[in-house]
């Protein structure tokens, strides 16, 4: 049975949402735009799942940016081309905004839209094949502002303007120097490195990861002082099972098995 150009494969307590158009690099179609806040309320309903992992169907590319193919008809009517903008600041912000931890796995081309969903993740690992590039400049568009700010909170302004401006492409190596990528990783060892991380995520407190989401959220959207949210969270936590189970295992000496979906 063929699966659609991007759907949400359960493993455990991994939910990896993969991109799955590889004739095309993966470029992301307004079908698929349009799926993702659907496939992220899946993994949010499943108890099971503690992160979410985007990747690409295969090593060849993460995200080749946007399916191109497709702007001509779209972006011709307005009607239509605005709703094809508002998908893709649908989905972004979703991911962005996701409650459970969103891990990126990139490997080959990350670029345009499909660096816009990588920064959209809580964490981007990748291995030397990953290549990155935001290239309006060439096309003469524009990245919106959402995902621009994305990209200014992982790098700062001046690499956001050389990246803006140059189109070019950014390799591996040079995306972790400048912190668009976190982890740089052997492509043999990429996805268990992935595995790994998700499975010391699956060992935490997920009410704990789920506020402090929250939190950095808001410190990222300009808060810089407590809020009765934020206060209301802290002071939660302190009656909540999983501080109780927390604090009964750190007193015997074991592993805490956390309970709060």
């Amino acid at each position: 049975m063929t699966k659609p150009a991007i759907y949400l494969e359960k493993d455990g307590s991994i939910g990896w949402l993969v991109l799955n158009q590889p004739a095309k690099r993966n470029a992301l179609s307004k079908v698929m735009w349009d799926a993702i806040p659907g496939l992220l309320d899946d993994a949010l309903r499943d108890g099971a799942i503690r992160s979410v992992v985007i990747r690409g169907v295969d090593a060849a590319a993460f995200a080749a940016g946007a399916d191109i193919s497709e702007f001509e008809s779209t972006h011709a009517d307005p009607a239509k081309s605005k709703a094809y903008n508002r998908a893709v600041h649908d989905a972004s912000r979703r991911l962005m905004r996701f409650e459970k931890p969103v891990i990126a796995m990139i490997q080959g081309p990350c670029v345009g839209g499909g660096c816009g969903i990588a920064l959209a993740a809580d964490m981007r690992l990748a291995d030397a094949s990953a290549k990155f590039a935001i290239p309006p400049a060439k096309l003469g568009l524009v990245y919106n502002l959402q995902d621009t700010k994305l990209l200014v909170d992982a790098v700062g302004p001046s690499k956001a303007k050389d990246i803006l401006f140059t189109g070019r492409l950014v390799r591996a190596d040079e995306a972790l120097a400048m912190g668009l990528i976190d982890r740089l990783v052997a492509a043999d060892a990429l996805e268990a490195e992935v595995r790994a991380l998700c499975a010391t995520i699956a060992e935490g407190s997920q009410f704990t990861h789920r506020a402090s989401k929250q939190i950095v959220r808001q410190i990222l959207d300009g808060v810089a002082e407590d809020t009765d949210e934020t206060l209301a969270l802290f002071d939660s936590a302190f009656r909540g099972e999983d501080y109780r189970e927390g604090t009964r295992a750190f007193m015997e000496k074991r592993k805490a098995k956390f309970t709060w979906r």
